[in-house]
C-alpha cells in the first residue's frame, strides 16, 4: 500500500487544482518492520502507510497544533470536574454511600491493598492529568517566540504516558459495577460520570487531530530542519564524514532518521539512538515468564468477597463470571470473561509466538505477525476492567452485615499480570522478526528451494507511492 490522499474538491472552472503540500519528502524507518522508505510530500489529511507491513507512518492534519490545544484545554476542565464531583451513590435500608474518583483507591489502601490503590491512582488520576498538562505545556510553548528546549523531553513523556492513561477503561469498569450494584441497592449516577465521559471523547479526538511528527518538526530549529532535508535527500550525497561506522538510524522517540552511530544522541529530541531496542528479547521473556507465574495465583486466590445478610464466600475471577451467569447477566459475564480471562491468556500466547518465531528466524507470515504484535500491544490494558470494577464496588458497598464488598489478594496478582504483559509488549521490538528472517535467508545456501515469505530484506530503501482516492 502507498500513501492515500483524500479526493480534492472539483474545480469550478474545470481546470486542475493543485493540492497544497504541508510536508516535505522525508526518510522514515517503519517502527513495525524496520523498512527505510521515503515519505513523499503530503497534503493535509493524507495518510502514509508502510510499503511492507501496512503500518501507518504519518497522518497529516489541517491544523495539527491549534485544534489539539483547544481540545486539551477542554480535557483539563473536564478532568477537574470528573475528579471533584460525585461519581456514583448507593443507598439501601436508609444508609447511603457516595464515591468519587479518589474513594476507591482510598478504600483499597484502608484494607491493606496499597498496591492496587497505587495502580488505580496512577491510571485514573496521575497519568491522565500528567498527560494533559504535558500536552498543554508543549502546545502552548510552541506558540512562544522562543520555545523552551525542555519541551522535547516533556513531549517524549506524553508518548510514554499514553498507554497508562485508562479513563475509557475506568468508565467501562464503572458500567460493570453499576450493573452489578443495581441488583443489590438503589444506584444513582453522579455528574462526574458525564464529565469523565466527555473527557474520554475529547482525549480521543485530540489524539486523532494530532500529527505527532508535526509537533516534533515544530520543536526543531529552522536551520537544522533545512540541513536535515538536504542530508536525507537520496539524490544528494550525504555530507562527508570521517566516521565510517555511522549509518542511518531511526530514533525510537521522535522518528527522525539520523546518520549516526548507536549510542549517540538524536539531534532533535536528545534521546540515545539504538538500531533496535536494547535487550528487547531478554526483557520480553522476563516479563512474559513473570506474568505466567503470577497468572496462577491471580486465578486461584479470591479477588473479592461479597457479604449479604452476614454471609458470603470469597470469589475468584472465574467465580465472578459464574455469579453473573447465575443472575442472567450473560452479556456482562462475557465481557468480564473476555477482558479478565481470555485477553491475558491470548496475549501471553501471542507473545510466545512472536518470541519463538524471532528465535527461529522464521520468514513465514511476517506481515501477519507484525499485525499480531500491534493487536497484542493494544488490547492488554483492557484487562484492568476487573480491577477498576473492584475498586468501585469496595468504595460503595460498605453497609456492614447487610451488604459489604471486601477486596482479596488475588487482585494484586491479577493487576501485576496486566502490568507485566503491557511491559512485555512494550519491550518487544517487532523489527527483530524481520531481521532474524533476513539473517536466516542470507545464511541459507542459494540452491535451496525453501522460500522465505514476507520480504524480510530490511536493508533496502523503499519509496512510498502516492494514490489519489
Amino acid at each position: 500500500m502507498g500513501t492515500t490522499f483524500p479526493a480534492p474538491a472539483p474545480p469550478l472552472s474545470g481546470a486542475a487544482v493543485p493540492v497544497r503540500q504541508v510536508t516535505t519528502p522525508q526518510l522514515y524507518e517503519c517502527p513495525g518492520c524496520g523498512q527505510m522508505q521515503i515519505l513523499p510530500a503530503l497534503p493535509a489529511g493524507a495518510r502514509a502507510v508502510c510499503v511492507r507491513c501496512d503500518a501507518v507512518l504519518r497522518h497529516t492534519r489541517r491544523d495539527p497544533l491549534l485544534l489539539p490545544l483547544a481540545l486539551n484545554i477542554s480535557a483539563l476542565i473536564l478532568f477537574g470536574l470528573g475528579a471533584t464531583l460525585t461519581l456514583m451513590s448507593v443507598s439501601t435500608a436508609g444508609q447511603r454511600r457516595v464515591a468519587d474518583l479518589i474513594t476507591g483507591p482510598a478504600e483499597m489502601e484502608h484494607y491493606g491493598l496499597w498496591e492496587i490503590s497505587l495502580v488505580v491512582l496512577i491510571t485514573t488520576v496521575a497519568a491522565p492529568l500528567a498527560r494533559v498538562l504535558c500536552m498543554l505545556t508543549v502546545l502552548i510553548g510552541l506558540r512562544l517566540k522562543h520555545p523552551p528546549a525542555g519541551l522535547r523531553l516533556i513531549y517524549a513523556w506524553v508518548q510514554h504516558l499514553r498507554p497508562w492513561s485508562m479513563i475509557e477503561i475506568y468508565l467501562l469498569g464503572l458500567f460493570v459495577a453499576y450493573v452489578r450494584l443495581s441488583g443489590m441497592a438503589t444506584v444513582n449516577i453522579g455528574p462526574a460520570i458525564y464529565a469523565l465521559g466527555g473527557l474520554m471523547l475529547v482525549m480521543v479526538l485530540a489524539d486523532c487531530m494530532l500529527d505527532n511528527q508535526a509537533v516534533w518538526e515544530a520543536m526543531e530549529p529552522r536551520n537544522r530542519r533545512r540541513r536535515r532535508t538536504l542530508d536525507e535527500n537520496p539524490a544528494i550525497a550525504d555530507r562527508a564524514t570521517p566516521n565510517a561506522h555511522r549509518w542511518r538510524i531511526g530514533c525510537d522517540t521522535c522518528g527522525l532518521v539520523s546518520r549516526a552511530a548507536p549510542g549517540m544522541r538524536c539531534t532533535r529530541c536528545g534521546f540515545r539512538l539504538h538500531v533496535r531496542k536494547p535487550g528487547s528479547i531478554e526483557r520480553t521473556w522476563a516479563f512474559a515468564i513473570a506474568a505466567v507465574v503470577l497468572y496462577i495465583p491471580a486465578n486461584i486466590y479470591p479477588v473479592l468477597t461479597v457479604v449479604r445478610l452476614g454471609t458470603g464466600d470469597p470469589s475468584t475471577i472465574l467465580g465472578g463470571v459464574g455469579e453473573l451467569l447465575d443472575l442472567g447477566m450473560w452479556p456482562l459475564a462475557a465481557l468480564v470473561f473476555f477482558a479478565s480471562v481470555a485477553v491475558p491468556v491470548l496475549k501471553l500466547i501471542g507473545l510466545g509466538i512472536l518470541l519463538i518465531s524471532t528465535h527461529t528466524g522464521s520468514g513465514k507470515a511476517l506481515r501477519d505477525r507484525t499485525i499480531l504484535y500491534r493487536i497484542v500491544d493494544a488490547i492488554g490494558r483492557w484487562s484492568m476492567i476487573d480491577i477498576f470494577m473492584e475498586s468501585i464496588l469496595v468504595a460503595l458497598v460498605q453497609f456492614g452485615q447487610l451488604a459489604s464488598v471486601y477486596p482479596g489478594p488475588g487482585a494484586i496478582a491479577f493487576a501485576a499480570v496486566v502490568i507485566l504483559t503491557m511491559l512485555a509488549a512494550h519491550s518487544f521490538d517487532p523489527r527483530l522478526m524481520w531481521d532474524s528472517a533476513r539473517d536466516r535467508a542470507e545464511k541459507t545456501p542459494p540452491e535451496t528451494d525453501r522460500p522465505v515469505t514476507g520480504r524480510p530484506e530490511t536493508g533496502r530503501l523503499g519509496s512510498m507511492g502516492a494514490e489519489t482516492a
